[in-house]
């Protein structure tokens, strides 16, 4: 495969990527275990499985909807006679076989107790089009609520002035807008023409192919492809009024305009970033790293869809202290896109290994204070998680069992508890031979599905190496499918924040306060450490206090800023309310919508009437992955 960065006329900066035949196209693996099953799609890719997508679609921000054209590329065994796709509310026109034939198709029930999975597509297979290739093409449209897709009116933007439209697949959305086989173990390549009104600009998760084209008076069509095979959940587009500024040569911003230059300064690490996870566990294999800066409804902090990953606005702090949400996305060009877990249930494969990867990126480019401190904020989450739930909670268990929808896991057992794994096993191994082992994996398993008993397997291969001394103390099994917290975690470095605990611990015995000089000394993870060891119960003057004397409603960091939201808030703090609704507003990161209003939920009769209040006028301009958390919260009905 050949990516030759090219600069386009109108500020894509991007690569351009010849189209490879047929023949050429690089097919995944299947893998048969039983723990490699996905639970959450209809396919049968044994019998058929998709391997490239070629979307023709156009955006209509009128009806809120995409429709034209899929055309899948299919690899089907001998005696197979039918394919079948995930689809959730798609609307289909007809399929026809690559030569123009119609094809049967049935649209099944949909699975009663999982919405999420939505209907299967069963499309009986027709000839071939050309040589061992069997094409099917749908003619379709997406549903009027597909929930992927957020379309925003004007005033939902930065600029005001035009709509917005971006996508969130992950974990099981993007079949409400493609109809593919929506699995992360069937990994496929793909390409797509997109057509959009004038001015607004469209970008996806592939390499843009040549100049947009007019294609009428007011539109316009771009193109793009990825001819490295991903999982279906990381095809993703965006279109608005956007604008791009160059970070460096292999990497850049979209913005709209009126903050893209605030954007641009805050990934001013970016390239430094890149060089670093090189030089850890080898060449980015992606060509570019470009990433796009949303509007605030965004549900999350980050998305890593391959060479443009989707942030939130919330990162941007002015100080480049909350970049190590970039760390982590850029981390998955390794973890998750370059080796991908083939079901849900292996999710710390992806966010577990990236959260670690994140701390060593942080590491080379920041400094060891900084990661050390990072990873204290993850391991204190995660053993806060486990006294929660519960140490003997399936949930705390990083390997997710059987039947837990992707979108109801326990994070903290995901993310931090796959980190501390990891750096336990750093600590146990050795960095240097654990560096190799890590390095190995992503090479031995590029662009392929992985699951746990592999990554065991191969620990055990390469490291472990039959002996008995070792395996006892690594105990990876453990780690993997046990529960809670295992005894040989390496626990963070109690220096990372001394002087923080030691504050935080002289205001809950006394109310002493750091002064203004200390509190904006501290880094923003010191900031967050301290706000995060408040006392559960503080009074109306205390709150005051902190407030005064630290500046907290003024803050520039939204991560502190929320800290302070939420302890104010489930303290019946009444002078935050009208900051809490003005944030609440304005943001749609699920990492702080769904605790605030469950801090006002939770306080019973003063804060109920008010969360109501604010969710009536605010749930409309939420992601329905923000929806979906926050309506049993307040009990939203509709």
């Amino acid at each position: 495969m050949r990516l030759l960065a090219v600069a386009l006329p109108f500020l894509i900066a991007a690569c351009t990527a010849d189209d490879l035949p047929e023949e050429e196209r690089t097919v995944a693996p299947i893998l048969t275990s039983a723990e490699a099953q996905d639970e959450f799609t209809y396919a049968r890719p044994l019998e058929a499985r998709v391997t490239h997508v070629a979307l023709d679609l156009d955006l209509d921000f009128e009806g809120k909807r995409v429709e034209g054209t899929a055309t899948l590329d299919v690899d089907a065994a001998d005696n197979a006679t039918e394919i079948v796709l995930d689809s959730n509310g798609l609307v289909i026109g007809g399929i026809t076989d690559g030569n123009g034939n119609a094809l049967d198709f049935e649209i099944g029930e949909a699975d009663p107790d999982n919405a999420d999975k939505g209907e299967p597509i069963t499309v009986q297979l027709g000839e071939l089009t050309g040589p061992d290739l069997q094409q099917i093409v749908i003619n379709y449209a997406s549903g009027p609520e597909a929930a992927a897709l957020q379309w925003l009116d004007p005033e939902q933007t930065a600029g005001g002035e035009y709509p917005f439209v971006f996508s969130q697949g992950q974990a099981i959305l993007n079949r409400t807008w493609i109809p593919t086989q929506d699995s992360p173990g069937i990994r496929q390549t793909w390409e797509a023409r997109i057509t959009a009104p004038k001015p607004l600009n469209v970008v996806m998760s592939g390499i843009s192919r040549g100049d947009p084209e007019d294609v009428g008076e007011n539109r316009r069509a771009f193109e793009f492809v990825m001819e490295n095979s991903i999982p279906p959940y990381l095809i993703a587009i965006a279109a608005g009024n956007l604008e791009f500024a160059e970070l460096g040569p292999r990497s850049g911003v979209w913005a709209e305009p009126e903050i893209i230059e605030e954007a641009a300064a805050e990934l001013t690490d970016t390239e430094a970033m890149i060089d670093a996870a090189e030089d850890i566990y080898g060449d980015y294999r992606w060509g570019r790293y470009d990433m796009i800066v949303l509007p605030p409804s965004f549900p999350y902090g980050g998305m890593e869809n391959p060479v443009l990953t989707f942030l939130t606005p919330t990162f941007i702090a002015g100080d480049r202290s909350n970049t190590g949400l970039i760390a982590h996305e850029l981390a998955h060009s390794w973890s998750g896109n370059l080796v991908t877990y083939s079901s849900w249930r292996d999710g710390w494969l992806n966010e577990g290994v990236t959260s670690y990867f994140e701390s060593r990126i942080s590491e080379a480019v920041f400094g060891e204070k900084r990661a050390n401190q990072e990873y204290a904020l993850s391991y204190n989450s995660l053993v806060e998680a486990i006294e929660e739930n519960g140490a003997d909670n399936p949930n705390t268990a990083m390997r997710t069992p059987a039947g837990i929808s992707p979108f109801d896991t326990v994070g903290e057992a995901i993310y931090d508890k796959g980190t501390v794994f990891l750096r336990s096993m750093e600590n146990i191994i050795g960095r240097e031979r654990f560096d190799e082992f890590m390095r190995g994996w992503f090479d031995r398993h590029a662009f392929q599905p992985a699951t746990s008993e592999m990554f065991l397997a191969e620990l055990r291969e390469y490291v472990v190496q039959d002996d008995a001394d070792l395996e006892d103390e690594l105990m990876l099994d453990e780690w993997v499918y046990g529960t809670g917290l295992p005894d040989n975690a390496a626990a963070p470095d109690p220096a990372a924040f001394a002087d923080v605990d030691n504050a935080a611990q002289a205001y809950g015995t006394n109310g002493t306060l750091p002064t203004t000089q200390t509190w904006t000394g501290w880094t923003g993870a010191e900031q967050q450490r301290f706000l995060q060891e408040l006392p559960e119960e503080m009074s109306a003057s205390q709150l005051g206090a902190l407030n005064e004397r630290l500046g907290l409603s003024e803050t520039g960091n939204n991560e502190v800023l929320f800290l302070w939201l939420e302890a104010a808030l489930r303290n019946e703090y009444q002078p935050a309310v009208s900051q809490a609704e003005t944030f609440l507003a304005e943001v749609g990161r699920n990492k702080f919508v769904e605790p605030l209003f469950k801090a006002l939920w939770e306080t019973g009769s003063w804060g109920q009437p008010i969360a109501t209040r604010i969710y009536n006028e605010t749930r409309g301009g939420y992601h329905s992955y923000t929806r979906n958390q926050v309506d049993p919260i307040v009990g939203w009905e509709g």
